[in-house]
């Protein structure tokens, strides 16, 4: 599998963030994507994960699942947490499992792997923001999906969260898939790094 970009560009509220850009991420490699804040690295995960359209180039996905689209291959993993307050640790996992579809994993499981095994029936209101990623992290695991596109994904972890989580990611990628991340931090894991300029 090669995700790839020939001459991407960005254009946001008129302005353009970022144009004629290049990258190529294959399985079982990681792609840290790096620059000052404003570079256009959360974009790039966004027009990468088709929550936002090209202004220029192409994004491509080579030797996937032919019936299936880029976004549909990827988990897009936001700088903010996707979850439902008033919904338990456990209901909110199951959310989307059953959102995203596809091979799945048992979701008492994914909260064991990630450290909230304890936590189940809490609701995700009174967790801490860490508990909050890693319950995020726990939803990359138990819907099985080749691409991870992660946006500052180790933000709010202590150090054990970010061992364990770079764990989770060699796993991944030793079972074939690819990562692109955006960073400020190292990942805990071999990567290619992406550059990229723009206002600081």
């Amino acid at each position: 599998m090669r995700l790839s970009g020939r001459g991407v560009g960005c254009m946001r509220g008129g302005r353009e963030i970022f144009s004629g850009l290049d990258f190529e991420a294959v399985s079982g490699s990681a792609l840290a994507v790096t620059g000052p804040n404003g570079s256009g690295k959360t974009s790039l995960l966004r027009l990468t994960a088709g929550l936002l359209a090209t202004s220029g180039g192409s994004i491509e996905l080579a030797d996937g699942a032919t019936e299936l689209t880029l976004p549909e291959q990827a988990h897009y993993l936001g700088h903010r947490d996707a979850l439902k307050p008033a919904l338990s640790v456990l209901e909110n996992l199951s959310f989307w499992r059953d959102f995203l579809g596809g091979e799945t994993g048992d979701a008492g499981q994914s909260l064991a792997q990630v450290g909230l095994d304890h936590a189940t029936h809490l609701p995700a209101a009174f967790l801490s923001a860490g508990q909050r990623r890693r319950l995020s992290i726990a939803r990359l695991i138990s819907v099985k999906r080749p691409i991870w596109l992660l946006d500052e994904p180790t933000s709010a972890l202590d150090a054990s969260g970010q061992s364990l989580f770079a764990g989770l990611m060699r796993d991944h990628l030793a079972q074939g898939g690819l990562i692109i991340a955006a960073t400020h931090t190292p990942l805990g894991i071999d990567a290619k790094e992406l550059r990229m300029g723009g206002a600081a």
